[in-house]
């Protein structure tokens, strides 16, 4: 199954002009990315998703947290958060390989309900993000998709299915539980992703830790504790990483200049935004942009080609 998912995406890569990048499909959520070589660690902001190695290996860094995934290995994140990625295993004879798909929570509550036997959730509060193999019906489920791509007028008809399947199937994964919490009404989870939604809509405003908890409906103590367990930051750090990705946006594809991208994203000082802006990127913010807008433009401007 693996040879023939690699075959499969390799074709439709080739279709699409061939060389790296990433490489967008009819299906909108659905990309892929080939690269020859390793790159640097790139911030960006991780939906619901299940990422994918068909060959080669990529890390992850959120928070305190290190996550490493090879080939035919999946990385599954739970809730919307800020997090850094990074090719570490690509060459030309043998490039990384990966397709990331975003998961409707929706779907997977409404496959939860349909379960005779649904997985036993974790009995205490844990990361949003896990590895796991993937195997051959998960496989065939991405097979699938890639081969349903150069077919777009099939897409709104077969795309749905094929997602319920897939959700399905990571939920009588070994980490099941783990995404059974996800979908479950009124958990501990689920409130403190109630609060990550306003922390998402108000990123520029202050936001104390009380008014956060009291939107996830619980104490202060306990909030804090869920939220650091679940995305392995605290709500400020969390908000930080928000504006600071916010900013680069703002810069990159508004042409915002500094001074402007601090004070939209909530900054009273230019100066303290520069510092922690370098902190975060490693990289002064006019340097980080003019890089980021290379990058951009050789490596994920491509739009869909079709027949």
């Amino acid at each position: 199954m693996s040879s023939s998912l690699l075959a499969a995406v390799n074709a439709y890569v080739e279709a699409q002009g061939g060389g790296q990048g990433l490489f967008p499909t009819p299906i909108t959520d659905v990309n892929i990315v080939r690269s020859c070589q390793t790159m640097m660690p790139m911030r960006q902001i991780y939906r619901p998703s299940l990422c994918v190695v068909i060959q080669g290996g990529k890390e992850i860094f959120f928070g305190e947290e290190r996550l490493e995934y090879r080939a035919m290995e999946c990385l599954v994140v739970s809730v919307e958060l800020p997090a850094s990625g990074r090719i570490v295993e690509a060459s030309p004879d043998a490039p990384y390989i990966g397709v990331t798909i975003e998961l409707d929570v929706t779907v997977m509550r409404d496959v939860v309900e349909q379960l005779d036997e649904p997985p036993i959730p974790p009995a205490g509060p844990g990361p949003c993000m896990f590895v796991s193999r993937v195997d051959e019906p998960l496989a065939d489920c991405i097979l699938r998709l890639i081969r349903m791509s150069g077919t777009p007028k099939a897409i709104p008809i077969l795309y749905p299915s094929v997602m319920r399947e897939i959700c399905f199937w990571l939920l009588n994964s070994p980490h099941g539980g783990e995404l059974y919490r996800l979908a479950l009404p009124e958990s501990n989870i689920e409130r403190v992703v109630k609060a990550i939604s306003l922390l998402h809509a108000n990123f520029a405003r202050t936001l104390r830790v009380e008014q956060l908890a009291e939107t996830a409906r619980m104490s202060p103590s306990s909030f804090h504790q869920h939220f650091k367990a679940l995305t392995s930051m605290t709500p400020l750090q969390f908000q930080k990483q928000l504006r600071l990705l916010e900013a680069r946006r703002l810069m990159v594809a508004e042409a915002s200049n500094v001074a402007e991208a601090a004070y939209q994203v909530g900054y009273e000082s230019a100066s303290q935004f520069s510092r922690e802006y370098c902190r975060m990127f490693g990289v002064a913010p006019k340097r980080d942009v003019m890089n980021q807008q290379r990058l951009y433009s050789e490596y994920a401007s491509r739009k869909v080609q079709t027949a």
